[in-house]
């Protein structure tokens, strides 16, 4: 049951709530909500998370968890499901994010030559930028609540497969 294999695989929340680190975040790390699990605090855990995985920014995962807080999700479920973009998959996703830019814009796909300059950064970003931009945050919408619907599904299916074994006598 994946339950089950969540809650093995979640690090203790007395661990996590008396680091000295995570102190200054104070009572808020303290509310249940962020530590239970259950059909809507893990599908929105998983919203959460693939939402910040097409974000193009640093220190993903600290952002997945501040808004893991914002919405009362599962914390470590949210900062777990970030490590969806890693150096494998980075390239082909945000590849990808610009192509979808670019096409829902109506701007042509180019592709300068590669200089390791400012100047180059700058304007590649000028042209480029915007369509990237675009396309990271309609994947993270879509991906975000489709990620939602599915957990939300899975879990309901799941529960309801377990009551109809129950009934048999399974």
């Amino acid at each position: 049951m994946p339950k089950k294999t969540l809650k093995r695989l979640m690090p203790d929340p007395g661990i996590i709530k008396n680091n000295k680190l995570l102190g200054l975040l104070g009572s808020r790390l303290h509310d249940i909500n962020l530590w239970h699990l259950n059909r809507h605090s893990a599908a929105g855990a998983f919203a959460v998370g693939l939402f910040c995985a097409w974000l193009p920014i640093p220190f993903q995962m600290l952002l997945a968890a501040a808004l893991a807080m914002v919405f009362r999700v599962n914390l470590p479920l949210s900062v777990v499901m970030v490590w969806f973009t890693n150096p494998l998959t980075m390239p082909p996703m945000f590849y990808f994010a610009y192509r979808l830019g670019a096409f829902l814009l109506g701007k042509p796909h180019h592709y300068e030559h590669f200089e390791m300059s400012l100047s180059w950064l700058t304007s590649a970003m000028s042209t480029a930028g915007p369509p990237f931009l675009l396309g990271c945050l309609v994947l993270g919408l879509v991906s975000s609540a489709t990620g939602f619907m599915l957990i939300h599904g899975l879990w309901r299916w799941s529960v309801s497969r377990r009551w109809k074994l129950r009934r048999r006598g399974r």
